[in-house]
């Protein structure tokens, strides 16, 4: 395993392994798109309301790129027409298409599979290579399968040690659905965990490393946020070591349902 590693979605795409988030990096945003790019990020995670995509398409195109080189997650929100969405978002990005456009989050009311139906189409059209969901409940996902026929390649929901969901991670496996760790490091709120710190200690590694190769260990595809060099190196500098079975069960067993986004448990499993 390494940077340029991929996994291989249901429909025989294949997507990197980590991929670098940009929520709130709106502080010159197409530097640290560059910068990501030229050390090896192969996939970026952005959403038409980040503010944070006419800067990734600056990046992208001063980094001198191929399209093929680098792959680009998007998403719709809840409220909008999610097909003009989907091309209000390309046109920010000046890209001629998504490799994984996700609905943001499910509506209030519903699943949201007219949302749903109309990213297929953005998919028929060529508007997107793959098309997934952000913040769905299992239950969510199967009505929105049972409505519609399609299953989602990805739920990308926030997912740490310390809040993440078996029964998630079980059905995902059983439907062939990735799921992708949005806020994998807890906003830095729990680096200070003693379990976590004497893992990291045992290693050579920061906390942060740690909660990193904890998810690709169960091929789930951290989402990691960063804009410093220091830091954009850092949360790939994770391929030279490996958590043994123990140090992986010590890590599970810190799992209390946290939310960093300021609520006491996971929206998935509300």
């Amino acid at each position: 395993m390494n940077l340029k590693s991929v996994i291989t979605l249901h429909t025989g795409r294949e997507m990197p392994i980590l991929g670098l988030g940009t929520w709130q990096l709106n502080n010159d945003t197409a530097s640290t798109i560059q910068r990501a790019l030229k050390l090896g990020y192969a996939m970026i995670d952005t959403s038409g309301d980040y503010g944070t995509q006419p800067g990734i398409g600056e990046g992208v195109r001063k980094s001198g790129l191929d399209r093929s080189d680098f792959y680009l997650v998007t998403k719709v929100e809840e409220d909008d027409i999610a097909y003009e969405a989907t091309k209000d978002n390309l046109t920010e990005l000046h890209l001629k298409y998504a490799d994984l456009m996700l609905l943001h989050r499910p509506p209030r009311y519903g699943v949201g599979d007219g949302l749903w139906r109309s990213l297929i189409k953005a998919r028929e059209d060529g508007l997107a290579k793959d098309i997934g969901v952000s913040n769905y409940s299992i239950e969510q996902i199967q009505t929105l399968i049972d409505k519609t026929g399609e299953i989602p390649v990805v739920n990308q929901i926030e997912w740490s040690p310390f809040g993440h969901s078996k029964e998630m991670l079980g059905y995902c496996q059983e439907n062939g659905i990735i799921i992708q760790a949005y806020s994998p490091l807890t906003r830095g709120e729990r680096l200070e965990d003693p379990t976590l710190q004497s893992i990291a200690q045992v290693h050579g590694k920061t906390a942060g490393q740690v909660l990193i190769r904890w998810n690709l260990q169960q091929d789930i595809v951290p989402i990691v946020k960063a804009n410093q060099t220091e830091h954009l190196k850092e949360n790939i500098d994770v391929f030279n070591f490996e958590l043994d079975d123990n140090e992986m069960r010590k890590l599970d067993h810190l799992n209390e349902e946290y939310s960093s986004l300021g609520s006491h448990q996971l929206s998935y499993m509300r």
